[in-house]
């Protein structure tokens, strides 16, 4: 982004320090809109708001870094100039609606799952468990999948604890037989985003014997990798195949999340192209909000510091919405406490 505005300066006459002007937001204020229409925009292409934004950003905190105040915010201020404001504002305005991913169904998730354990791969076994952790878990697509993003920190085998009641299993030196009677795993958070390093997230048994269950995909994850003498650090989605490791990408998980909606979705009003594999994390969180779920307990479990979870979630889910009609028929009737210390009469 330097450079972008390092040749956005040179081309207008202006110092990129801005050293030499008294207010600088008009610059600023060019800068962004060329950055909108894309003219110096890193894909040539128009951007919303929230990458001017980001460029805006880039761009002060590079000065700031140096020393120099950061152009975007007034003198003695820490909120940005009013003009900046208004100008992103504006932009925002214009932007088309935030394209969201849809939550999956259970059923369409089952499905995805089954299809892939019938495969009998080490790809499709470790995916099909992937997934399955991902719901449980409210997992983002780099935390249980390999992802080229530098944020991606996926959970690894020594982050897994089980337990068989209160007796916690060592997943080194425990029999296949001693892991498979785990009642209860977790995973710990070393350095994933929002989650507090050295927090474990743990679930109980969904079901015994059912493939849609967090202790047994977890514990099947757990089990091939050892079989296959992975040290501690292996991250839980690689698999060893033919005489080397490979990983379950995050296209592989949308590739078959999207192999089962162009099979079964329509009846769950979804198509291909309403999901990826972050739609796993939203559909744990939307199947604890149908299921009554305290949304303070969802926060925990989804490591939601704000309302932000508010923006996984989806209105359009029927179970949420059937019987509130009903429900305001029925506490629809109220008296209101008067206001006024005496009663008018007409």
């Amino acid at each position: 982004m330097w450079s972008i505005w390092c040749s956005f300066c040179a081309e207008i006459g202006a110092d990129p320090l801005l050293q030499c002007l008294a207010d600088p937001i008009p610059v600023l204020q060019v800068f962004a809109l060329r950055y909108r229409r894309g003219i110096i925009s890193a894909s040539g292409a128009p951007t919303k708001k929230r990458q001017v934004e980001e460029a805006l950003r880039s761009v002060g905190q590079a000065l700031a870094a140096l020393g120099l105040p950061d152009p975007r915010f007034g003198r003695f201020s820490s909120t940005l100039d009013f003009r900046l404001k208004r100008q992103l504002a504006g932009y925002q305005r214009l932007d088309p609606p935030p394209q969201r991913v849809k939550p999956i169904p259970l059923p369409v998730l089952r499905f995805a799952v089954d299809a892939a354990s019938r495969r009998l791969s080490p790809l499709a076994e470790a995916l099909s468990d992937l997934i399955v952790l991902a719901f449980f878990y409210l997992l983002r697509p780099g935390k249980n999948a390999h992802s080229p993003s530098p944020e991606a920190a996926p959970f690894r085998l020594q982050d897994v604890h089980l337990f068989c009641g209160a007796l916690k299993l060592n997943t080194v030196t425990s029999s296949d037989d001693a892991l498979q009677s785990a009642t209860y795993s977790g995973l710990e958070f070393t350095n994933q985003k929002n989650g507090v390093r050295g927090e474990v997230i743990g679930l109980g048994r969904s079901a015994r014997g059912d493939r849609w269950c967090p202790v047994d995909a977890t514990v099947r994850r757990v089990i091939a990798l050892r079989n296959a003498g992975a040290p501690p650090s292996t991250p839980l989605h690689a698999f060893f195949h033919q005489g080397r490791w490979c990983v379950v990408t995050c296209s592989h998980v949308t590739d078959q999340l999207r192999l089962a909606v162009r099979v079964i979705g329509s009846q769950y009003g979804l198509q291909p192209t309403d999901i990826s594999a972050r739609s796993l994390r939203c559909s744990g969180a939307m199947a604890l909000l149908c299921a009554a779920v305290d949304t303070d307990i969802i926060r925990l479990i989804g490591r939601w510091r704000s309302d932000e979870m508010f923006r996984y979630l989806h209105t359009q889910a029927a179970p949420l919405t059937k019987n509130l009609s009903r429900r305001m028929v029925d506490s629809g009737d109220y008296v209101l406490v008067p206001n006024t210390t005496t009663v008018q009469r007409l």
